[in-house]
């Protein structure tokens, strides 16, 4: 706390003229270019790892990046509206033509269910972990992967999976449709500060560098 505090009184006495200049202009309003969707992990910063400025990205964040399913054509999310929320705003209001899922090594949401959520002890976690089960059974079904640890190759799993549940809500397959919006699955992994984006086409996840970048800029799931 003594650190965060110190550092907003940090950056009001140093704060450079393009940073005022830029909240000033977002004072107006806001217009990213995509919603990111990633973990609350306070290990995860897509401000740090992509190099991003304020207004740039809409962010939502929660235990093991999950949206939960829509229940059908009414538009409803069957869990928490606030995710379902955020997608309506991003893509009717804000109209950002991206949204990236990012998940993450090591991510203590994902070890949980892969190790059981029926042990999680507390009730809300134990029930939210649900949005993840589908990729669980994926990952139970499918042989094991050579260089990666069970419970990370299920954070990838994951991501895919949220896609999938992303594609059920009627405003993002409108928007599809009309080749108005473009789905990503991204990886983080701590360890090496990497990103990975999933390739449909490989069925793989490959580094984000530099003479790839056409192929992520252009690769949608």
């Amino acid at each position: 706390m003594k650190k965060l505090v110190h550092g907003i009184i940090d950056f009001k006495k140093n704060m450079k003229p393009g940073h005022r200049e830029t909240f000033t202009r977002l004072a107006l309003g806001q217009f990213p270019d995509c919603l990111f969707i990633t973990c609350s992990d306070s290990r995860v910063a897509p401000n740090v790892f992509a190099s991003t400025d304020p207004g740039d990205l809409l962010v939502v964040r929660n235990v093991g990046n999950l949206i939960p399913q829509c229940g059908g054509n009414h538009g409803l999310s069957l869990s928490d509206e606030s995710e379902g929320a955020a997608i309506e705003f991003a893509i009717s209001t804000l109209k950002v033509e991206n949204v990236i899922v990012c998940g993450h090594s090591e991510c203590g949401g994902m070890r949980a269910l892969y190790e059981g959520r029926e042990k999680v002890q507390t009730p809300n976690l134990k029930a939210w972990l649900r949005h993840g089960e589908k990729a669980l059974e994926t990952l139970r079904s499918e042989k094991p992967q050579s260089g990666i640890t069970p419970h990370n190759r299920l954070s990838q799993l994951n991501v895919l999976q949220q896609i999938e549940h992303l594609k059920s809500y009627p405003i993002i397959q409108s928007a599809l449709k009309a080749e108005k919006l473009k789905l990503h699955a991204w990886w983080f992994e701590l360890a090496t500060a990497t990103v990975h984006f999933f390739n449909p086409a490989t069925r793989q996840f490959n580094e984000i560098e530099e003479k790839r970048a056409i192929e992520v800029i252009e690769c949608a799931n």
